[in-house]
């Protein structure tokens, strides 16, 4: 018997049950005439909700969308966005960066709590937003660093400078070239802010690392004139390289090397100080030296011979002489720095090559 005959079979039985030994009670009820059974039509729709598709989460878009660091960070892809640090920048040491990752993630999202007992609802933060928008439009997230913020630390760090705060400024100083590579600006002029504000900065730390070592150098009085040197050097706004001149004339008139003092103390007047004290002391220290131009202790220092200065060994790297360079923060490094950490920005691999700082969506067009 096959299949279809079987529920054939069974169905002719259902009809013609007897109840026999008090089987199956299946008496005919007592209902009204008017009573009948609805019948489901063949297409009726169903009344089960089905929910809509989610969709693409905002973080994965801004993730797909961007090429810059701060918006990964912001979306919480911290991988992709080391990647792209790495890869433009040559970033490496990312543990100062860690706040920061951190503070852009959380700042671009908002925490709802709904009732008490439900989970936190995370709402995406976008930049520039407005009543305007399309709905359908996701704009970028929104960044809780800027470049306003940088330029408040730098006034604070020239501050502390001004006053010999140099553990404090160094800070400060440190805090911006940290910053800097997950700060989003909109236009070409901004950008070229940005990568200046680089460079002022990294002589700044260079320069102040170079003073507080000298400070610790009490037993090596040469070595604390070359440093005291080096630091004129470097790329100051004007009153403090004229503190750095006033610092290095001091240090070595104190040491004999007069012929070395009188050479900062020319600097000095012409810069033309406006400060009295510093003219009239440059003016004694020529004076002094008039009369015995000669340095009693040999140093690594030719003013005459144009030099930069290595950010790790710092002693200055002659021009025509080899040397590598911080691909971020551009220091300048002797050869065998190559693929060491930047000890400047403390960020970047010496030497690596890159693709250079992207920190605007013009970059990108």
């Amino acid at each position: 018997m096959q299949n279809g005959d079987i529920s054939t079979v069974l169905e002719e039985e259902d009809v013609n049950i007897e109840t026999e030994e008090g089987g199956w009670d299946l008496e005919d009820l007592d209902l009204p005439p008017d009573t009948d059974t609805p019948k489901t039509a063949p297409n009726a729709r169903s009344s089960v909700f089905i929910a809509p598709n989610p969709g693409m989460p905002v973080s994965q878009i801004w993730v797909q969308k961007s090429s810059l660091a701060a918006e990964h960070a912001a979306a919480g892809n911290y991988d992709t966005a080391m990647r792209l640090l790495n890869r433009q920048l040559g970033i490496k040491n990312f543990s100062p960066l860690r706040p920061l990752f951190m503070d852009l993630h959380m700042g671009s999202h908002a925490y709802l709590r709904a009732l008490s007992l439900s989970p936190v609802i995370s709402l995406a933060v976008e930049r520039g937003w407005s009543e305007s928008a399309s709905p359908n439009v996701r704009g970028p997230p929104a960044l809780v660093f800027n470049f306003s913020q940088l330029e408040e630390k730098l006034s604070a760090g020239y501050k502390s400078t001004t006053s010999g705060k140099f553990s404090e400024a160094l800070r400060h100083f440190l805090a911006i070239l940290q910053t800097i590579p997950f700060i989003v600006v909109e236009t070409r002029r901004e950008v070229d802010e940005v990568k200046e504000l680089i460079i002022i900065v990294k002589e700044y730390v260079l320069g102040l690392q170079m003073e507080l070592k000298r400070k610790e150098l009490t037993d090596n009085p040469a070595r604390q004139q070359e440093l005291a040197a080096y630091f004129t050097h470097c790329k100051l706004q004007l009153p403090h390289r004229r503190l750095a001149l006033l610092n290095a004339m001091s240090v070595c008139f104190k040491a004999q090397n007069l012929s070395t003092a009188a050479h900062f103390a020319r600097e000095l007047l012409e810069t033309n100080p406006t400060a009295e004290t510093q003219a009239k002391k440059a003016r004694q220290v020529l004076q002094a030296a008039e009369k015995n131009m000669r340095d009693v202790t040999p140093l690594n220092y030719d003013f005459r011979n144009p030099f930069v200065i290595c950010g790790s060994t710092y002693t200055p790297i002659y021009r025509g002489q080899r040397d590598v360079t911080c691909p971020y923060c551009s220091t300048h490094f002797v050869p065998s720095q190559q693929g060491e950490l930047c000890t400047v920005c403390d960020l970047a691999e010496v030497g690596a090559d890159t693709s250079g700082l992207l920190c605007s969506p013009l970059q990108i067009r």
